[in-house]
């Protein structure tokens, strides 16, 4: 053998197997979150200050978020704090106090507030914002969706079916993320809407009915994964202050049944499918 050809063949392997070593790492590593329904709320009082909120999502390997806050105050630090690692894309909350959820869709100066907001010139979307049946049929509402068509921002809307029409009525060039999917709507349901608005996307915060016994994914939301795997997000929904102390609880919860599915479609859901929809935020 050529001397120094054994040194150079261990060195090699080694290599190789340090390689291999590498790659068995990263596959034990957990699928990486984009969490998109996040509410950091100041009001009445931040569970975490933010770079506490910044530790426990890189604790947690969440990637990006959908930022969100009542009032608007937690979206601006969160954006300011400008944290390697995480890709943030802030909504403007049509909220100021919690009180404003139950009128916020007829009167006019929220609208106002949701134009002042938007000339901070990073917001990618207003909500999330409740609405139910004909509330969403108001000048008010009609007006913030016409907003945001015009100025290429989504919707958030935690709505159900006839309030998520009613919107797509009010202007059909509309893009919606459908907080919560419906809470416990049937899934034939879910499937119709999905198929008769293409700009129509469901994220899965309290959804029920995703898992049955043991954890097990049901028939009915496999299939509903299967059959639209581009358009569904995860979110944590930290609206109060014990969603923040079960937060690892969740997103553990979310990773537990992406298990079960391809790979692929794991991936689009769990991330790939917001980053799609945000690639032009930082």
């Amino acid at each position: 053998m050529v001397p120094g050809a054994r040194t150079l063949i261990a060195a090699l392997v080694a290599l190789g197997l340090s390689g291999a070593s590498f790659d068995r790492a990263r596959a034990d590593e957990p699928i990486e979150i984009f969490d998109a329904h996040l509410h950091y709320n100041w009001e009445p009082t931040p569970y975490y200050q933010p770079d506490e909120v910044l530790a426990l999502l890189k604790r947690h390997r969440v990637t990006g978020i959908l930022a969100t806050s009542r009032p608007n105050k937690g979206t601006h630090l969160l954006v300011d704090a400008k944290p390697d690692g995480l890709q943030i894309v802030p909504f403007i909350r049509p909220y100021r106090v919690r009180p404003d959820i139950q009128t916020w869709f007829k009167d006019p100066v929220i609208f106002e507030l949701v134009q002042e907001e938007y000339k901070r010139g990073y917001y990618r979307g207003v909500g999330e914002f409740h609405l139910s049946g004909q509330a969403a049929d108001t000048e008010v509402v009609k007006k913030t969706v016409d907003f945001a068509v015009a100025h290429d921002l989504y919707l958030h809307a935690h709505a159900d079916d006839e309030a998520v029409e009613i919107l797509m009525r009010h202007n059909p060039s509309a893009r919606i993320i459908w907080a919560h999917t419906g809470f416990g709507l049937k899934t034939d349901r879910v499937a119709e809407m999905l198929a008769k608005y293409p700009k129509l996307w469901g994220e899965l915060s309290y959804r029920s009915g995703i898992v049955g016994s043991g954890g097990a994914l049901t028939p009915e939301w496999r299939a509903l994964f299967e059959r639209f795997p581009d358009r569904f997000l995860l979110g944590s929904d930290t609206w109060v202050n014990e969603r923040w102390a079960a937060y690892g609880e969740i997103i553990a919860g979310y990773r537990a049944w992406l298990a079960q599915l391809p790979p692929a479609t794991a991936a689009k859901i769990a991330h790939r499918n917001a980053r799609a929809l945000f690639a032009d935020a930082r």
